[in-house]
């Protein structure tokens, strides 16, 4: 039995799409192993998020082929979509695919011939229209699954290579949508993260359908008892949306609502979308329907052009919402994108030092959040096993809880009274 190893570096879609593509080699037989492992086929998915991105992604390829120097070695994702010829150009590369065709692997690989070289299927990803079906059925832990519901992206910040690497936003077809959440909530998953490349685009392109409405059509499927989903943006939280989520209990009160810069002149830069202004807003409505809301965020600094006095006014922004997290990302110039011509890009000494004071920020404002919630008892759903006897869940706002327990608590809900802050971390006695 040949042996198979699928690897996604980067964000959820890519470890949703890679679990799928593992799926769809076990459904011919192959025996799928870590990546760790010797292995006949080796499939890495790529991010092109970042330069640093790519390097880890050369890296992994060259670290397979020394595991097995005959392996076959198939590249696919951001990476392989916007840079094909330099992958093409690595040695132990055998195919690259991109961010499309993905479900024909499979037929791919099990065509290629070593006498072939390296075969390119690398497509014009920007005139893709439909989304392409991939779909995980069988799954490992039995806790919270991710569902990729939209691909792609048209929202061109000046800073992000995204569109063009996953190309323009594609939603699932509802029915597709609602079919997969049954089929968890069978299989014993009580969470579910509806994810995509833009989530809060899903519909648009559908016409007939929206963000809101799948996750009112997720919310009515029993044996669900969870659903968050990734990043969305301040426009999406109108007054309706926050109305209207705040009536459905499995929703969970926890919120990543992309920021970026609390500059207004940084926004613009960046080309989002919004305001700070728009963003208070959108904050403010999440907390008057949803009162235990959190909202974690990230904040890029550094960003070409930024003075410190427009950090400043960033990280005092930042302060005013009183995020319970903040992932902090120092700008990183992007070949193809608009914001890495700029002449006036920082110093990495001035963006680290920025970055280690916004970190700083965070874990002050982490604390706060948590200690808030000292004595409280709140609902935990328990996912693993952390060290004999101590089990780790989160509450529905997200705050990581670790318990001590005789029995094993994997996969339950229980209602925990927080008792100790401990860094990032509550921890916690059952009350029940």
């Amino acid at each position: 039995m040949k042996k198979i190893a699928s690897y996604a570096l980067g964000c959820k879609v890519n470890q949703y799409e890679s679990e799928a593509i593992a799926e769809l080699f076990a459904q011919r037989g192959y025996e799928v192993v870590p990546i760790e492992d010797t292995a006949d086929i080796y499939i890495i998915n790529t991010c092109t998020v970042t330069n640093f991105g790519d390097k880890k992604s050369r890296q992994l390829i060259r670290k397979v082929k020394r595991q097995n120097a005959d392996a076959i070695v198939a590249v696919v994702g951001c990476y392989a979509q916007t840079a094909p010829a330099e992958l093409e150009a690595v040695e132990g590369v055998n195919l690259v695919i991109g961010t499309k065709d993905k479900s024909r692997i499979v037929e791919l690989v099990e065509a290629y011939r070593k006498e072939q070289g390296v075969c390119n299927y690398v497509t014009d990803i920007m005139h893709e229209r439909i989304f392409e079906p991939l779909e995980i059925k069988k799954l490992s832990n039995r806790t919270r699954a991710y569902l990729k519901i939209q691909d792609g992206c048209s929202q061109f910040c000046s800073y992000c290579i995204i569109p063009y690497a996953r190309g323009p936003i594609r939603s699932r077809e509802p029915q597709d949508v609602i079919a997969e959440v049954r089929r968890l909530a069978e299989n014993g998953f009580q969470e579910v993260v509806l994810t995509g490349i833009h989530v809060a685009s899903y519909g648009k392109d559908l016409k007939q359908t929206s963000l809101l409405e799948i996750i009112q059509q997720v919310h009515a499927v029993d044996g669900i008892e969870r659903i968050r989903f990734s990043s969305i943006e301040p426009n999406v939280v109108t007054e309706a949306f926050a109305a209207e989520v705040a009536k459905l209990p499995k929703v969970c009160d926890h919120f990543h609502l992309s920021l970026q810069s609390g500059c207004d002149k940084t926004l613009r830069e960046m080309n989002r979308r919004y305001d700070t202004e728009k963003y208070r807003q959108a904050a403010a409505r999440l907390r008057r329907y949803l009162p235990d809301v959190a909202l974690t965020t990230d904040m890029i600094v550094g960003f070409p052009g930024e003075t410190e006095e427009d950090y400043q006014q960033s990280k005092v922004f930042a302060k005013e919402m009183a995020f319970s997290k903040i992932h902090v990302f120092p700008y990183s110039p992007k070949k193809g994108t608009p914001a890495a011509e700029r002449k006036d890009q920082l110093q990495n000494a001035v963006k680290q030092a920025r970055s280690h004071d916004l970190i700083a920020l965070s874990d002050a404002m982490t604390e706060v959040f948590l200690t808030a919630h000292l004595g409280r008892k709140m609902s935990v759903l328990f996912e693993r096993e952390v060290a004999p006897n101590w089990y780790e869940g989160h509450t529905t706002n997200y705050i990581k809880v670790h318990v001590f327990s005789r029995q094993a608590l994997t996969n339950v809900i229980l209602p925990v009274r927080l008792t100790e802050v401990q860094g990032e971390t509550a921890i916690g006695e059952i009350t029940e």
